[in-house]
């Protein structure tokens, strides 16, 4: 086959992905080979690939190719999550653009359009993936809505609930009063925002001079104020201690009560306590049996129980409220603060705590197996410094809020009696008939019962996905479920740890007795040049698929894995993804170079290739050696770097040149024919990488059947090698490079020949193992072992070895003596410069030591040079 000019990965790309689904070789069934399996951290089905999914997606695929190509029977499950807050959010959208409400339809109306857009915009990011080389089994592809996925996720609702796990309560809760549904804490996100904190002073009931002064940054909740509160050893306060005060605006009359909990130094040492709106007050609240007051409606706006500004906006209301308070005289000052405000991770809104009647799922029984097997290291984390992390969320447990006041996800199985009483089950048959069995209901009919509105939360979901994407929750003991469970990696955010790792491991622990995943690889997060988060918000991130377009996916994909080493930030930059660009196109060249060499059969193979040919196999196997062991250290990126190396430096670089036949001539069949082994074994190497490259390549170096691929070729294995070929190559390298520069330094064309005269030291035997190599590539006519300096002759130095070069015939010596001299002159002025300095003891004494330092340096440098320049000018003399 001819082979083009330049790479081109548009018609690549397509090519072997397609060739690939063709043949079946994502597919994956069980068998008796070793299972590999990594079930993909399923994106938002409203999502669109963005640089985390390159990052994440990138370093789960390598790892599968690369466990492909070791034998073992591979998986990579991928599916997409319903993300019940933002999906529905969609579609509110959508349906408002039509004009329609979403509180004038049914929820089976509202379902509908759902899986409508579902089914239009939910494919999306899987197909973007494949642009990627994503070697997934499509074929199982799955969404945590399947039937299988929903029926699991009551089941196990159903069997928690039966197990006194989950409880119906009210409890605060962070409420988002744009989405309009309660969160778990680790939805919120806190941020530093530059707030206010008002000074407001309340009357002491029944005395006309006696003020008690708060600090708040939220003025508009004393509405809801039920009290005031001081620290117990606060000796301002002690004589207030039982009395009451008057709420400004609304004289409602709350004590003045005692908890330990008030910090002293904050404010005035007087807290306000509001206990429907802040967690901390709630609880000091059940401590004193306080009343809860809840001023704000679902969405944000005051209600009557404020007694004013009734269905303004909370934020409003804040801007309102203040010039009320200083007419009627409650204001002291103002100033400017920072605080941390708790922002929904879905819409953005600040978030409201809010008294809530909610469905909720005990944790602490749950955590301590789930913290045990990480701290003991039966799942291992990449990189181990997120074990301190997640024991601190795991010691720190909170019960999960599970429900959302959402119509999109996986309905709770809870159904409502007459009498108050609740019953939890698969169906409304079902419900009705315990209920007929448990309760003594005579007059009981299927529709008075009622199901709970709410749905769970898509962590509950996603929780279960290792397990349920094998039916494993609903069938145990299947062959599946048995084969691939426990997977084996999971590569996924340090953000989604305790969200989703934690509690994973926790189901796994719970529904199959073992856990979900041997290790788990945490990426860092892509950042920009300035280095902030890579977010649509900011503007500051790149569209992948336009990347892939201008780059290829095989440069993009390392790009992304040249500075990302697990746990670390990434911080990209497109320089990056030219990088890989311009590896794809060295190794096209390289194809091309071999291709086109000629082959003489004939040819017996002459001395330097055969010493190249030995050399390459050893720095291989050794690289080999290397390689595995990053990888079973989970260092990806530095295996990228050290396949890398192998490929540009080591092959490219200089055994391409070191075996490359003179100018039309021919190559003898057996360096040929090593050449193409290694090369090919070097495409095997880097596959996991760069599929698509490696897989042209690969097909173009040998004849290939139909139906062969690299992807399930084998990887070239760890091997013993040779050892003492490298080190003499490490030594034969440096003379290589140190003759290339004398020759730069002397101007000595490359295509004149020169000799080179070899003097060894402490009575060591000269090794001519690359002597044949070092004269085709340096042009040296003889190789001399000798032992006198010969005269008129440059020199260096390799370890205790003395290397000279004859410049008689190649130099002009009164030219070479007149550069010399001038650069003596130069560097005895320059030293001059310096040793004034030194001499001057007001420098000396007050300049900082390192600064002092760097002149000594600069003294001993010059000094060593100037005897070199001198030994060079006698040596031409």
């Amino acid at each position: 086959m001819e082979i083009p000019s330049k790479y081109n990965p548009a018609e690549i790309e397509g090519k072997w992905y397609g060739y690939w689904m063709k043949n079946g070789f994502f597919r994956s069934v069980p068998d008796n080979r070793e299972p590999y399996c990594i079930v993909i951290p399923p994106p938002n089905v409203t999502g669109v690939l963005h640089m985390g999914h390159m990052l994440n997606n990138t370093i789960q695929d390598v790892l599968v190719r690369r466990a492909r190509m070791l034998g073992k029977n591979t998986l990579w499950l991928p599916g997409t999550d319903h993300a019940s807050i933002a999906t529905e959010a969609k579609v509110v959208a959508k349906l408002k653009e039509q004009g329609i409400d979403k509180s004038r339809i049914s929820r089976e109306a509202f379902l509908e359009h759902a899986w409508e857009w579902k089914e239009k915009h939910g494919g999306i990011i899987l197909e973007q993936l494949k642009k990627l080389g994503a070697s997934c089994d499509w074929e199982r592809t799955r969404f945590t809505m399947d039937k299988a996925l929903y029926e699991s996720v009551i089941d196990v609702f159903i069997d928690l609930y039966k197990k006194g796990l989950i409880y119906r309560g009210v409890r605060m809760v962070n409420w988002d009063p744009k989405a309009l549904t309660a969160l778990s804490d680790e939805e919120v996100i806190y941020k530093e925002v530059k707030s206010k904190l008002y000074y407001l002073r309340y009357k002491v009931e029944g005395s006309d001079s006696d003020w008690v002064t708060i600090a708040t940054t939220r003025p508009e909740t004393i509405l809801g104020d039920t009290a005031v509160c001081v620290n117990p050893a606060d000796k301002r306060y002690k004589k207030l201690v039982g009395k009451r005060v008057l709420v400004p605006l609304i004289n409602r009359s709350i004590p003045i009560i005692e908890d330990d909990y008030v910090d002293m130094e904050f404010g005035t040492g007087c807290l306000k306590i509001t206990p429907a709106h802040d967690i901390n007050d709630y609880e000091i609240g059940i401590r004193h049996k306080l009343d809860s007051i809840d001023i704000f409606n679902d969405n944000g706006t005051l209600n009557e129980k404020g007694e004013i500004l009734i269905g303004t906006d909370r934020f409003k209301a804040r801007d309102q409220i203040i010039p009320m308070l200083e007419k009627a005289g409650n204001v002291v000052r103002i100033e400017d603060y920072v605080n941390k405000v708790g922002f929904s991770e879905r819409t953005d809104e600040v978030i409201e705590p809010k008294l809530s009647l909610q469905w909720f799922l005990r944790m602490d029984q749950m955590a301590k197996p789930a913290l045990e097997v990480v701290m003991t290291n039966t799942i291992k984390f990449h990189p181990a410094k997120f074990k301190n992390t997640y024991r601190h969320w795991m010691e720190n447990v909170r019960d999960w809020c599970i429900s959302r006041q959402l119509w999109w996800g996986q309905r709770i199985p809870a159904y409502y009696l007459p009498n108050r009483e609740i019953v939890v089950a698969k169906s409304l048959e079902e419900a009705y008939r315990i209920a007929k069995e448990k309760y003594d209901l005579p007059n009981l009919k299927p529709e008075d019962l009622h199901q709970d509105e709410d749905v769970l939360d898509t962590w509950f979901s996603s929780w279960l996905w290792p397990i349920s994407v094998f039916d494993g929750i609903r069938y145990p003991d299947n062959e599946e479920i048995k084969y691939y469970y426990p997977t084996n990696d999971l590569v996924t955010a340090p953000e989604i740890l305790f969200f989703w790792v934690a509690r994973m491991i926790m189901a796994g622990l719970e529904y199959r007795n073992d856990i979900p995943f041997k290790n788990v690889y945490l990426t860092g997060i892509v950042r920009d040049k300035l280095g902030r988060k890579m977010s649509k918000s900011l503007g500051n991130s790149p569209d992948p698929i336009e990347l892939m377009n201008r780059f290829g996916a095989d440069g993009v994909r390392v790009g992304m894995l040249l500075t990302s080493p697990a746990g670390n930030d990434l911080p990209f930059d497109e320089m990056l993804c030219e990088q890989g660009r311009n590896f794809s196109n060295k190794v096209w060249n390289a194809l091309r170079l071999v291709k086109g060499w000629t082959v003489d059969e004939s040819l017996e193979q002459c001395e330097y290739c055969n010493a190249s040919v030995k050399w390459f196999e050893a720095k291989m196997k050794a690289t080999i050696h290397e390689i595995n062991k990053l990888y079973n250290g989970y260092k990806i990126s530095d295996a990228l770097m050290a396949v890398y190396k192998l490929v540009w430096d080591d092959f490219c670089s200089w055994y391409l040149e070191m075996v490359k036949p003179p100018y039309q001539k021919p190559i003898d069949k057996f360096t040929y024919e090593k050449t193409v082994g290694f090369f090919e074994a070097l495409m095997k190497l880097i596959h996991p990488f760069m599929p698509f490259i490696s897989e042209e390549i690969w097909q173009r170096l040998n004849e290939r059947q139909e139906g062969e691929s690299i992807m399930v070729s084998k990887m070239p294995e760890a091997v013993k090698y040779d050892k003492a070929i490298l080190a003499a190559f490490e030594v034969e390298g440096q003379v290589i490079s140190e003759v290339r520069s004398l020759r730069q330094s002397k101007n000595i064309p490359n295509k004149e020949t020169i000799e080179l005269h070899v003097k060894k030291n402490y009575a060591e035997e000269p090794d001519h193992t690359f002597d044949s190599v070092i004269k085709k590539l340096c042009n040296i006519s003889e190789i001399k072992y000798v032992d006198e300096k010969p005269a008129g002759a440059a020199s260096f130095r390799v370890k205790s070895t003395e290397f000279y070069v004859p410049l008689e015939s190649s130099v002009d010596v009164a030219s070479e003596i007149k550069k010399l001299e001038e650069e003596l002159n130069y560097t005895r002025g320059f030293l001059k410069s310096v040793e004034k300095k030194l001499t001057n003891e007001r420098f000396v004494n007050n300049a900082p030591a390192d600064v002092v330092e760097k002149e000594r340096n600069k003294q001993a440098d010059a000094e060593a040079r100037i005897k070199v320049i001198e030994e060079q000018i006698a040596a031409l003399k």
